[in-house]
């Protein structure tokens, strides 16, 4: 997960503000944009970034995976699962529905405990192990970070 963000509304305004966290996390290495059918995604991609279909060369710019199930183009299952997680979690919290601050904080939590705490079911490791030099090897993963944040 590079960018969350956890908003009363899903339009093109609200999925720019995801798109520049990530953009600005990851320095243009995103290469591939996958979303569903929402009619807001191309718009907000091609205003970030630039979708290479639409740039003036074709060379330069992201593609934009577009899966749309309702129209039978399958299901992007890994995303809908976080989605789900993310859902199931929120729900059982109260005073989410007037302000969306501390949605967006313990967001910011979960993305930290799905990057480099949480092993991939899977892999046997973290997402951090994979992508990055991070390597934390206690027992409590959140005290590494934090005392590697005081560095």
């Amino acid at each position: 997960m590079v960018a969350s963000e956890f908003t009363k509304h899903r339009g093109t305004k609200e999925f720019k503000q995801v798109l520049r966290q990530a953009k600005k996390k990851t320095e243009n290495q995103i290469s591939v944009i996958t979303s569903d059918g929402l009619m807001a995604y191309p718009q907000a991609i091609q205003k970030s970034f630039t979708i290479k279909k639409k740039s003036n060369t074709g060379r330069f710019g992201v593609i934009h995976n577009q899966v749309n199930a309702s129209k039978g183009e399958g299901f992007n299952i890994k995303i809908e699962r976080l989605h789900n997680s993310v859902r199931h979690r929120i729900k059982t919290f109260r005073g989410f529905h007037g302000s969306t601050d501390s949605a967006n904080t313990i967001m910011k939590g979960w993305e930290i405990h799905y990057n480099f705490i949480r092993k991939h079911l899977a892999l046997g490791k973290t997402l951090s192990e994979l992508a990055t030099d991070v390597k934390l090897n206690g027992d409590n993963r959140w005290l590494e970070l934090i005392k590697l944040s005081c560095i």
